[in-house]
């Protein structure tokens, strides 16, 4: 078995890496927002510098969009929707314009985004033509009287909110193509039988966007967005649009979005699981967030990661993958992003 190694990234006004998330926030200015673009990160040998900059200038750009939009309008869920909908332009990440491909060579994908007053969520999974999902599962926070909608019904919806829709042809992109091409190929010389082949995914499943927010109220957001797994099949959802395993707020404790195996953070509802420890268990932040994922079993590589945030400024960011696009803001503006594990 493959010990796990975790990373754990405190984020305070000074920008500092610590091994807690129990700093009180009178020594520093409060972050306001966390970002993640997944813990499936390139191997820190592939990642050419060009390539490590461009992640880093697209991750400053979605923190910029969310403060911004925090500034204007001093609501959390603004700024988790402005930040996620950077990213899913982006084709670097598993989330709109860069999502994976299902084993039919389709792109389908799913969002969710809650709000911690009054615990209001909406969702959206296996939709192949909104080109924000985020923005539809606010919608259907905001617009409906439901939490989930999916497939077509979800797009129907949408597109009466007046959303954006796009061709499917929108979402396609050189590398995922190839992501899936090779996924096949390796599917099919393990399982060369008809109906032998059971689905597989890519070195690098992982790419998941999420962001935390927090508003001079007090109020906390989270959203998650995703194309799911490379060589998905028969309309498989994982934890992105679930609320409670991949997504999760509650002002009396935190915010929190998720990246990783799927199936794993559904069954152990991971979001919720980081919110119960520090509600009833009286864990801190750090503490709740080591803990929900230790608990998880182990796997080659990790199982993933996420961040949370607090109503007191504090975050905490933690994974046991090789790496995980992260990067904060505070009040003020003062920007950091990071990739890899800190030494």
């Amino acid at each position: 078995m493959t010990p796990r190694i975790h990373a754990v990234v405190l984020l305070s006004a000074f920008l500092a890496v610590t091994a807690r998330g129990d700093e009180p926030p009178a020594a520093r200015e409060r972050i306001v927002l966390v970002v993640h673009g997944g813990s499936g990160v390139r191997p820190r040998s592939e990642m050419a510098p060009a390539r490590e900059q461009e992640y880093r200038r697209v991750l400053t750009e979605a923190l910029r969009a969310g403060h911004q939009a925090l500034g204007h309008t001093s609501r959390s869920v603004d700024a988790v929707e402005a930040a996620i909908r950077v990213m899913e332009d982006s084709s670097l990440f598993n989330a709109g314009k860069g999502a994976v491909f299902n084993h039919d060579g389709r792109n389908e994908l799913d969002a969710s985004i809650m709000e911690g007053r009054e615990k209001r969520a909406g969702a959206v999974a296996n939709v192949t033509r909104i080109k924000n999902p985020i923005s539809a599962a606010r919608a259907v926070m905001e617009r409906s009287a439901h939490v989930l909608l999916i497939g077509d019904g979800a797009e129907r919806f949408a597109f009466a909110q007046h959303l954006r829709e796009v061709s499917p042809v929108y979402f396609w992109t050189p590398e995922r193509w190839e992501e899936l091409q090779k996924a096949l190929h390796e599917e099919q010389a393990a399982s060369p039988a008809p109906g032998a082949a059971k689905g597989g995914e890519t070195d690098h499943p992982f790419g998941t966007v999420g962001a935390v927010a927090l508003d001079p109220a007090g109020n906390l957001a989270a959203g998650t967005s995703t194309g799911g797994m490379t060589n998905k099949r028969y309309g498989r959802v994982g934890d992105s649009p679930i609320i409670g395993a991949g997504t999760y707020a509650d002002n009396s404790t935190c915010a929190v979005s998720c990246t990783g195996h799927g199936e794993v953070f559904i069954r152990n509802a991971v979001a919720h699981d980081i919110v119960a420890r520090m509600k009833y268990g009286k864990r801190s932040l750090g503490e709740a967030a080591r803990e929900a994922l230790r608990a998880l079993p182990s796997e080659p590589g990790g199982v993933g990661g996420m961040i949370a945030l607090d109503a007191r400024g504090n975050a905490i960011i933690e994974f046991d993958t090789e790496g995980m696009y992260r990067g904060q803001i505070t009040e003020s503006g003062a920007v950091t992003t990071a990739i890899y594990r800190e030494p």
